[in-house]
Parts: structure tokens; C-alpha cells; sequence
């Protein structure tokens, strides 16, 4: 079955960075766009990053714009979230997803399969 499962969470002050991955494994990972989103407490869950089948094509939400970078890597199966300047309101937990179609996108809707999470606090 189809599995997502992310890593590379933690604290981190400031200005400083973190790279997130995720594992795919139970599909052709190369088929799928994928996402990254995150979920603060009390808060919807947000649109971070997208990708598509083959990288050659990203979206990005608003706020992570110019200091977030998502990758994949298909040999590997993997896709990756570069965060850079992190700030307090960064803090979330953030999921990996698999897009229906090859594309990626904002609408979390068009994504059928997410994985549990991890945590990135900021501090201040």
C-alpha cells in the first residue's frame, strides 16, 4: 500500500534552516507530483510547496516564497523540503502528500495519500 513518511523535523532558532524528507514506497513514485503542507494549532492546513512527476515544474505558497526549495529524487524515491531563514511562524507540523496526476498543486483536494507528519518549531 501506498506509504509517505517524513523526517528531519526539530527545533531550530531563528534564521536558521532544515531540510525535510519524505519516503514514498507502494507506487511508481515517479507517476505522481507531490506536496508539502503544513498545520499550525488552531490553524488550517496550508499549502507549502508542490512538484511535479519529473521536478521540472514547482509552486510555492506565498509566505515560503524565496526561502523554501522543494526537490525529489526518483532513483530514490525520496522528495525533499529545503527550509531556509525559518521564522517563529513556521512552526507547524508538516505532511508529505502524493498528488493525483503528475502535476503538483495548491488545492490539498487533488492530493489522495499524506503522511503523519513531523514537527518544526521555531523559536524565537
Amino acid at each position: 500500500q501506498v506509504q509517505l513518511v517524513e523526517s528531519g523535523g526539530g527545533l531550530v532558532q531563528a534564521g536558521g534552516s532544515l531540510r525535510l524528507s519524505c519516503a514514498a514506497s507502494g507506487y511508481t513514485f515517479s507517476s505522481n507530483g507531490m506536496g508539502w503542507f503544513r498545520q499550525a494549532p488552531g490553524k488550517e492546513r496550508e499549502f507549502v510547496a508542490g512538484i511535479s512527476w519529473r521536478g521540472g515544474t514547482t509552486y510555492y505558497g506565498d509566505s515560503v516564497k524565496g526561502r523554501f526549495t522543494i526537490s525529489r529524487d526518483n532513483a530514490k524515491n525520496m522528495v525533499y523540503l529545503q527550509m531556509s531563514s525559518l521564522k517563529p511562524e513556521d512552526t507547524a507540523m508538516y505532511y508529505c502528500a502524493r498528488s493525483r496526476s503528475t502535476l503538483g498543486s495548491r488545492n490539498r483536494n487533488d492530493y489522495d495519500y499524506w503522511g503523519q507528519g513531523t514537527q518544526v518549531t521555531v523559536s524565537s
